[in-house]
């Protein structure tokens, strides 16, 4: 039979929509009676890591609590797994009384999809990343990381893919964040923590951070920390582009008193400058990526409550979360066994004011760009501080230990999966 071709284009055309409807299905979005795309909300996700939840606040403004997420809908399942094979419990116990500080870590990171229908988040005691449907709570795809614990991730500029790191395997994965399949991997240094997608999407930035679990902390035992460098790769290929070696630099700039153990950074808008910070260290440093050399370091001010017993510093890291405004002149700094923040000039280093904080693990940047949001991980709340002042704006609590904060999309309206 003959098809018309006013006919083939009017079933071209409705199979594109029912391919489109399956696809928001699927990942749990709103299907609009139009066919086209659900309207999104700008709004921010705050991993509870003890908990395993994610609280989701409004991105700006007053930063209110919208809804909460279950990002272990399936920890019966995973627990009995875990307790019927030796090796994964004993590397399950050793995160509890390790990285966890007593507690299982339940949640990592996440990230939404580009509808706004599902977010994608790291769970490091289940060793997997899994996606959740906003509209159901239900787990639409799981994978499991090479190795025992998965940690730090990042999203392509896209939206498209997810970076994650396996962290005893020392292997980064990227996964579609819509099927969850993997399209990529790479090696890393030892215990791959932070990813960064730089070029528009074109490379990824590894930072290898070594042991931090052991308390063979005195600078006469760095050597037992391993291999600690970033790895830079192209972003298509997964195939290495350069390796930088901190420690070189380190020694070049003088200060071979620090470690080589890159921990959150910060790229500036135009990426020619990157702010690092170290295990062990109160405050950062400035690297030129076309010099290829340290340029500038930061002390920040030590706390006298804070003791400087390195045993006592939370997975060796003094200070840990960074993050820059917009316009690219302000640096957000947590301060976290020395319980505050502050924002920091970039141009002459000069800190704010240290706004109080307990235990704070993380910086993102809020939806408007003017203020940073540190997660509060001793205090089971997130607080904004404005960049341009330096003070504090609010408060706003949340689950048990919060660490990543990042910005994410939801459908218009949305308050919480069905039934939650």
């Amino acid at each position: 039979m003959r098809i018309s071709p006013t006919r083939r284009r009017s079933y071209l055309s409705r199979l594109a929509y029912l391919v489109s409807v399956t696809a928001l299905v699927t990942t749990g979005a709103a299907v609009p009676a139009t066919g086209a795309p659900a309207a999104l909300r700008e709004v921010m996700f705050v991993g509870n890591n003890w908990e395993g939840t994610a609280d989701v606040i409004e991105s700006r403004g007053s930063f209110t609590r919208i809804g909460r997420v279950n990002i272990i809908p399936d920890k019966d399942q995973r627990l009995a797994e875990i307790y019927l094979n030796p090796v994964k419990l004993a590397f399950f116990l050793g995160i509890r009384n390790g990285p966890g500080e007593g507690h299982d870590q339940f949640v990592d990171d996440m990230y939404t999809t580009p509808d706004g229908g599902s977010v994608v988040a790291s769970r490091p005691s289940f060793a997997d990343v899994v996606s959740i449907s906003l509209a159901t709570g239900r787990i639409n795809w799981r994978f499991p990381v090479s190795g025992f614990r998965s940690d730090h991730m990042a999203v392509s500029p896209d939206g498209r893919r997810v970076a994650v790191s396996a962290s005893t395997a020392n292997t980064v994965h990227v996964l579609d964040i819509v099927t969850g399949q993997q399209v990529g991997s790479f090696a890393t240094g030892d215990k791959p923590h932070e990813n960064v997608f730089t070029d528009g999407g074109r490379y990824l930035w590894n930072m290898s951070i070594g042991e931090v679990n052991t308390d063979l902390d005195d600078p006469g035992w760095d050597f037992t920390k391993g291999d600690r460098h970033i790895t830079v790769v192209d972003a298509t290929t997964f195939r290495q582009v350069k390796v930088i070696d901190m420690r070189d630099r380190l020694d070049a700039f003088g200060r071979k008193d620090l470690s080589d153990a890159v921990r959150p950074v910060a790229f500036t808008p135009d990426e020619s400058k990157l702010y690092f910070q170290v295990s062990f260290f109160n405050g950062f440093l400035e690297y030129d990526v076309a010099a290829d050399r340290i340029t500038r370091v930061k002390e920040l001010p030590k706390n006298p409550a804070t003791s400087d017993d390195r045993k006592t510093f939370v997975n060796d890291s003094r200070h840990h979360g960074m993050s820059m405004n917009p316009a690219g002149d302000k640096l957000c700094i947590a301060g976290t066994m020395d319980d505050y923040a502050t924002v920091v000039d970039r141009a002459t280093l000069q800190q704010g004011p240290l706004v109080p904080a307990v235990k704070p693990y993380w910086a993102t940047v809020s939806g408007d760009g003017s203020a940073c949001v540190i997660s509060e991980a001793g205090a089971d709340r997130v607080t904004a501080i404005d960049f341009a002042t330096g003070q504090k704006r609010v408060s706003v609590p949340v689950g048990d230990h919060p660490q990543r904060v990042r910005i994410g999309h939801v459908p218009e309206g949305w308050t919480g999966p069905a039934g939650s």
